[in-house]
């Protein structure tokens, strides 16, 4: 890649598609992605362990979970409850969301790291209060193949005949729109700048600035 390669970063300023509940408040990074399937080298195929515990017993048995029914197959907006991605911070956890076909979430409340980690995959995170979560994660249920629709600029989602006003992080609804949210493949984009600044920098050594490719 050369200094004058652009990367197309994509706004996220809306998204679509059916709708799955997760039920629970609290419900911690360890539940999303249990800690044992975090030593892969990539985080190709970690979609399969997200919510394993929840989903299967010690025999590998289906247990009821709304992952593991045929008519959740295929969903891509998650309908979460309070405090949703507390505990530990990984990264994983947005990972095999996004692999399982995840594209955004809608919540009463999310752990701040959680939230940040699903920003850098471009998975917005948006928020309303805990009865309007609660009568959509009812729609969600009786309405397993309709579709949600977000809009993020507009701070709204609208569901069947409702549209409802949510709240999005004003630093995430402004990365998502304006197609900022991928810090890697900005910096990657301003190669030559970031060259050229850690050039400048007294404590960077010369040999340790990669040349341009």
């Amino acid at each position: 890649m050369t200094d004058t390669d652009e990367v197309e970063i994509p706004e996220v300023d809306s998204v679509s598609g059916s709708g799955i509940p997760i039920h629970g408040n609290d419900i911690d990074t360890d539940q999303i992605i249990p800690a044992r399937f975090m030593k892969v080298v990539t985080f190709d195929g970690l979609g399969e362990f997200a919510f394993f515990d929840l989903r299967f017993d010690d025999d590998d048995n289906q247990k009821n979970h709304p992952m593991n029914e045929d008519r959740f197959q295929g969903s891509s907006v998650m309908v979460v409850n309070s405090n949703f991605g507390c505990g530990s911070s990984r990264e994983h956890a947005p990972q095999a969301l996004m692999r399982w076909g995840i594209d955004a979430i809608i919540g009463e409340s999310f752990a701040e790291i959680f939230a940040g980690n699903c920003l850098a995959l471009g998975i917005p995170t948006v928020t309303a209060d805990s009865e309007t979560i609660q009568e959509l994660q009812a729609w969600v249920d009786e309405n397993p193949d309709k579709e949600i629709d977000i809009d993020i600029e507009a701070e709204e989602v609208t569901y069947g005949d409702e549209t409802i006003d949510v709240t999005v992080d004003e630093a995430q609804r402004k990365a998502l729109v304006e197609g900022v949210w991928d810090t890697t493949a900005l910096m990657k984009s301003n190669a030559g700048e970031v060259r050229k600044k850690a050039q400048e920098l007294p404590y960077v050594d010369d040999a340790a600035i990669p040349e341009a490719e």
